[in-house]
C-alpha cells in the first residue's frame, strides 16, 4: 500500500523514498485551496524537504485507509514541532490514483488544526449568512 510507503518515509525523513513513491508528471491538486495545485516530482521533493528541514521531529499516524480499484484514500495525522518551537498538528486525507506503485495524482484535502477556532453553531451561521427574517 503506497500509503504505508509514504508513512515510514515521513517517518525515516527519507526524501528519496518518499518522492520515489510519486510519478515524474504527478498531478497535485488541494481542492479547498486551488492555487497549491501543482505538477511534478521535484515540486513534491522541494515541499518536503522543507516539512523535514523545519520539522525535525515530523511524525506521520496513518489512521485509516481505502482501496477501490487504482485509487487509494488515507486518513492522516501529521504532527511534530518546528524550529521554532512551534506545533506543527495537520490532519485530513488524501486520494491517490496510483499506477505501477507509484502515485500518478492527488488530491489533498488536509488542514492545519485549529485549536480554538469557533464552535459548530458559529460556524453554521457563518456559512449560512445572514438569518433572513
Amino acid at each position: 500500500m503506497l500509503a504505508e510507503r509514504l508513512r515510514q518515509a515521513i517517518d525515516a525523513h527519507d526524501l528519496e523514498a518518499f518522492t520515489g513513491c510519486f510519478a515524474p508528471d504527478y498531478r497535485s491538486a488541494q481542492p479547498a485551496h486551488l492555487a497549491r495545485a501543482f505538477t511534478g516530482r521535484e515540486q513534491v521533493g522541494r515541499n518536503w524537504s522543507a516539512l523535514f528541514r523545519q520539522v525535525p521531529d515530523l511524525r506521520a499516524e496513518l489512521l485509516a485507509t481505502a482501496v477501490a480499484g487504482d485509487v487509494e484514500w488515507a486518513e492522516w495525522h501529521w504532527h511534530g514541532t518546528r524550529l521554532d518551537g512551534s506545533p506543527f498538528d495537520m490532519r485530513g486525507v488524501t486520494v491517490m490514483g496510483i499506477h505501477a506503485g507509484e502515485a500518478t495524482w492527488g488530491h489533498l484535502y488536509l488542514e492545519e488544526t485549529e485549536q480554538n477556532g469557533e464552535g459548530i453553531d458559529a460556524t453554521v451561521h457563518r456559512l449560512s449568512g445572514p438569518a433572513l427574517d
